[in-house]
């Protein structure tokens, strides 16, 4: 090796990089290697005051396992990454372009809170997240402890006004708050553009009316609430709900003129009403719509098309997702028949139950009748012409499936691609193990077989596909 190759080893080209690029290297560490970096040269010093993106998460948040013996420790090293980062930037001239912080209410919070506060208070912070977590996770909390977690949080949004005020996203759960106090923090947050609540409420079977003049993505999870009311959601655009307790409309659409993407899951029982789109969705008129049944009871009731003319007007994308093995799918014809400018549809088949003991279903208040006993359809000839892609997934050759194709074929007359998808693997975690019998086509014979019985050869621009 000559002399010039030795110097050029050497030679310590990384810190010779311009500093836009040497931090958009560095960002993309996590935070403890990033700090590290800072021991490595004199230049290097200065970098954790330089990151514009700063993300400081909290360990293991995994429900599964116990939270209370690693919460003091795991907020005590948010504390440590939160100092060491940002209170070296008392003097920097640069702005903070993403700040995500993940952290437990309880031990320390309030010293992270000022911390955070101060920094915001006298820096640029383009974008500001925080998700905040509970000692004990979703399964363990009881209403005295959602109810305790709800005073920590409320404590945390007056311990630093200046960071909540520039809160453009924040994660909550396991919460009980008074319904003045959730529309205080949502009045201070008042720069929130995404929220989501999971198993949050302001009482057993309350009332929620959600007002705010930015919020764009709402997600409700697991929630007690009687109904919530979206009020004055001028800018919001996603909505996600998923499973409720309530026996009437979980939901009310007020003045939401922006909303284009709404995703409903529960997983039905007999105390369910059977909801009626036109009725619950309101003057809501959106093009992206997925409904979750979780393999259990069917909760939509099907409608006459005239009914459902307004609120399917501008639907593209309609998912259908966790039918049960046992439905048959003939139903679902009633969103394709009242939906003309839908352009996709999904029907997604699950047979993955999550209580398969009869006795804890009927204490649970499962329905023992079939799951689709309530969405009865009678079918008639209609012809659909925007319909482009059918996707099955949990494709089987089996009479209930090909006739369902043929009929969406025969109707749908500009179908240009039809996607039969295998069943899903089932979670380790659920008591479901794959049955004997699966008739998904693997075989090149198989597929043949499933293309002749759909007569696919007179329609030359459907294709046929069968995704690995």
């Amino acid at each position: 090796m000559g002399e010039a190759d030795e110097r050029a080893l050497q030679h310590d080209w990384l810190s010779n990089l311009p500093d836009d690029l040497l931090l958009n290297i560095i960002e993309r560490l996590d935070v403890a290697d990033a700090m590290r970096t800072s021991i490595l040269a004199r230049r290097w010093k200065q970098i954790p005051a330089m990151l514009s993106k700063i993300l400081i998460m909290v360990g293991s948040t995994d429900d599964v396992q116990e939270r209370s013996c690693d919460v003091a420790r795991a907020n005590a090293t948010v504390l440590g990454a939160t100092r060491s980062l940002l209170e070296s930037r008392i003097a920097s001239p640069y702005t903070i372009h993403r700040l995500c912080m993940q952290f437990f209410l309880g031990n320390k919070y309030k010293k992270i809170a000022r911390i955070v506060d101060k920094t915001i208070r006298n820096h640029k912070v383009g974008f500001a997240e925080f998700t905040m977590l509970t000692e004990k996770a979703y399964a363990r909390s009881s209403p005295a402890d959602r109810f305790a977690y709800g005073r920590q949080l409320k404590k945390f949004i007056l311990t630093c006004p200046n960071a909540c005020s520039r809160l453009t996203r924040l994660k909550l759960e396991n919460l009980r708050l008074l319904e003045p106090d959730l529309a205080c923090i949502l009045q201070v947050c008042r720069r929130l553009e995404f929220l989501r609540l999971d198993n949050c409420d302001v009482g057993h079977r309350s009332l929620l009316a959600v007002e705010h003049p930015r919020l764009r993505e709402l997600e409700i999870v697991r929630s007690e609430f009687e109904r919530v009311d979206l009020n004055f959601l001028p800018e919001l655009t996603t909505l996600t709900f998923s499973f409720w307790l309530s026996l009437h409309d979980p939901l009310s659409f007020g003045y939401v003129p922006l909303l284009h993407t709404v995703s409903i899951s529960n997983t039905g029982r007999s105390f369910h009403k059977m909801l009626k789109l036109s009725e619950f969705l309101g003057k809501a008129t959106i093009s992206n719509l997925h409904l979750g049944f979780e393999s259990e009871k069917i909760w939509v009731k099907p409608e006459d098309p005239r009914e459902l003319s307004q609120v399917f007007s501008k639907l593209r994308l309609v998912n259908l997702a966790a039918i049960s093995d046992e439905c048959n799918l003939t139903w679902t014809l009633f969103v394709l028949q009242g939906a003309p400018s839908l352009e996709e549809l999904c029907i997604r088949v699950c047979d993955c139950l999550g209580v398969w003991d009869e006795e804890q279903r009927r204490k649970l208040g499962y329905s023992e009748e079939r799951k689709d006993a309530g969405a009865k359809w009678e079918t008639c000839d209609f012809k659909h012409h925007k319909l482009a892609v059918l996707r099955i997934c949990g494709f089987q050759s089996e009479v209930k499936f090909l006739d369902y194709i043929t009929t969406v074929m025969k109707a749908a007359v500009n179908l240009k691609d039809i996607y039969l998808h295998e069943k899903p693997a089932c979670e380790e975690k659920c008591a479901y193990r794959r049955q004997q019998g699966d008739r998904f086509p693997r075989s090149t014979k198989q597929r043949m077989l499933v293309w002749n019985s759909l007569d696919v050869h007179p329609r030359s621009l459907l294709t046929l596909h069968f995704p690995f």
